[in-house]
C-alpha cells in the first residue's frame, strides 16, 4: 500500500513533549500536524497547570544537572521571546531536617553544584531562619539556597509554545482524539482518529503522557499512570510573608518525604504538592482526591508551615504522572515498529526539560545522535523498581 504523505510528521499530544517537538520540528523544516483533544492547553494534562518548578538540583546525577545547565538557558532565552516572562528566576530552596550528610540528596546536590561552578549559598540553623524566616517553627536545621532555578507558570508556557508552533506552520488540530496508529506495508503509516479519521504521514510521534501506553502497548511494562495530589490554597492575609524574596519554590525533605511547593501569587494562591509512589490510575476515567489528603497536607502545613495552616482550600487536582520503571524518559524510534518515535515518561520531572525536549524529539525522528540521547533510548525494563528509582534521585512535578 502506497503511504500518503510520506514527508509529513503527525505528533499525538499537544502537552510540553508533544508541542515541544512540534516546535522544534517545524523549525526543522519538516510538516507538522499536532493532534490533540483539546482544548489547549488541555486542563487534563500533566503539564497544565499554575505553576511548576525549574531547578538543576539532583543529588549526585551529574547527567541530569548537565542537561538542565543547558535547559536554564534556553528557559532565559525563551523570555526574551515571549511578551512577557513565564520562567521566574527566583532561585531553589533545600530544606532538611537533619544535618546534610554524604549520601543524602540535598548534600550530594549541593557538592555537585560546586564542583561544576555553581554558587549555591549553604543555609544553616540561624541563616536559614534569618533569610526565609516563614520555615523559623518549621523544624528544618540545614539547607542551601540555589539562585539558579525558581518556577515557570506552566499552562502558560504551553499555551505559549502552541501559538510558536502555529506560527512556525504546524498544522494544530485541538479536538482530534487518536484510537489507534495504522501500519501499512510493515510500518506505522498514520493514525486513526476516535471519529474513524485515518490521517498518513511518514513519521508518527506519540507524545501523549499518561495516554501513551493505550497508544503504545508494547510500552505497557515499563510505563504507568499514576496519580499525584496538588492542591492550591490561598495566602493572601499573609502574602508578603511568602512571596520572593523571602520565600521561594522549595523542597522540605523531598526524597523522604516528597514534599514541595511553591510561593504566592498575586492574587494570593500558592500550590503545595507530594511527589510520592501515586497511585494507579487510568488516564480516562474520572479524577478524584483520596479523602483524608487535605488533613495530611494541612497537618505538613501545621508542623512547617504554621501560618498557612488555616488557608482557605482554593482548589485541588489529581496531577497524572506518566511514570517509567527507572525515572528516564523515553525519546526514541520504536525498534519493533518503522516509523513511530516515542516521547514520554516525564516521571514527575519532565516539565523543566522544556526548552531542550523538542531538539532531543526531533533527533529521535532524524536519527541525529546528540550527548543525551543514550539516557532516553528504547530499553527494556530491568530490576530496579520505579519507587526505588524515585526515592534514588528524586523529582518533582512542578
Amino acid at each position: 500500500m502506497a503511504r500518503e504523505n510520506p514527508d509529513d510528521i503527525l505528533v499525538v499530544g499537544g502537552g510540553v513533549f508533544g508541542a515541544a517537538g512540534a516546535l522544534a520540528l517545524a523549525r526543522r523544516g519538516h510538516r507538522v500536524t499536532l493532534l490533540d483533544p483539546g482544548p489547549l492547553p488541555h486542563e487534563l494534562a500533566a503539564s497544565t497547570d499554575i505553576s511548576k518548578v525549574i531547578r538543576m538540583d539532583y543529588g549526585a546525577d551529574v547527567f541530569y544537572m548537565e542537561l538542565m545547565e543547558v535547559a536554564l538557558d534556553g528557559w532565559r532565552a525563551w523570555n526574551l521571546e515571549m511578551s512577557r516572562p513565564l520562567y521566574h528566576e527566583t532561585g531553589f530552596l533545600l530544606l532538611s531536617r537533619q544535618p546534610l550528610a554524604a549520601g543524602g540528596y540535598e548534600y550530594e546536590s549541593l557538592q555537585l553544584l560546586v564542583t561544576r561552578g555553581h554558587h549555591p549559598d549553604r543555609l544553616t540553623g540561624g541563616q536559614l531562619k534569618a533569610r526565609f524566616p516563614a520555615w523559623s517553627r518549621g523544624g528544618f536545621v540545614d539547607g542551601y539556597f540555589n539562585p539558579e532555578g525558581g518556577w515557570a507558570e506552566s499552562a502558560e508556557v504551553v499555551g505559549w509554545l502552541i501559538e510558536s508552533c502555529l506560527q512556525a506552520g504546524v498544522t494544530v488540530q485541538s479536538g482530534r482524539r487518536v484510537g489507534e496508529l495504522i501500519m501499512a506495508d510493515g510500518r506505522v503509516a498514520g493514525v486513526r482518529t476516535s471519529e474513524g479519521d485515518d490521517l498518513r504521514a511518514g513519521w508518527v510521534v506519540v507524545a501523549a503522557g499518561a495516554w501513551t501506553a493505550k497508544l503504545v502497548p508494547s510500552l505497557a511494562d515499563r510505563i504507568k499512570s499514576v496519580g499525584q495530589p496538588v492542591f492550591h490554597f490561598r495566602a493572601s492575609d499573609v502574602l508578603s510573608s511568602f512571596q520572593p524574596p523571602a520565600f521561594v519554590p522549595w523542597a522540605a525533605d523531598i526524597s523522604t518525604t516528597g514534599w514541595y511547593g511553591f510561593s504566592a501569587l498575586d492574587n494570593g494562591l500558592f500550590k503545595l504538592a507530594n511527589h510520592g509512589p501515586g497511585i494507579p490510575a487510568d488516564p480516562d476515567a474520572p479524577r478524584g482526591i483520596e479523602p483524608g489528603t487535605e488533613a495530611r497536607f494541612r497537618r505538613f502545613l501545621k508542623e512547617s508551615l504554621p501560618d498557612l495552616a488555616g488557608a482557605p482550600l482554593a482548589g485541588s487536582r489529581l496531577c497524572l504522572y506518566c511514570d517509567s520503571w527507572d525515572g528516564d524518559f523515553y525519546i526514541d524510534r520504536d525498534p519493533a515498529h518503522e516509523g513511530l518515535v516515542v516521547a514520554t515518561g516525564g516521571s514527575g520531572h519532565g516539565f523543566k526539560f522544556a526548552p531542550v525536549l523538542g531538539g532531543l524529539i526531533a533527533d529521535a525522528v532524524e536519527g541525529v545522535s546528540n550527548p543525551y540521547r543514550h539516557r532516553f533510548a528504547w530499553r527494556p525494563r530491568a530490576e530496579e523498581t520505579h519507587e526505588e528509582a524515585r526515592f534514588a534521585v528524586p523529582s518533582s512535578k512542578n
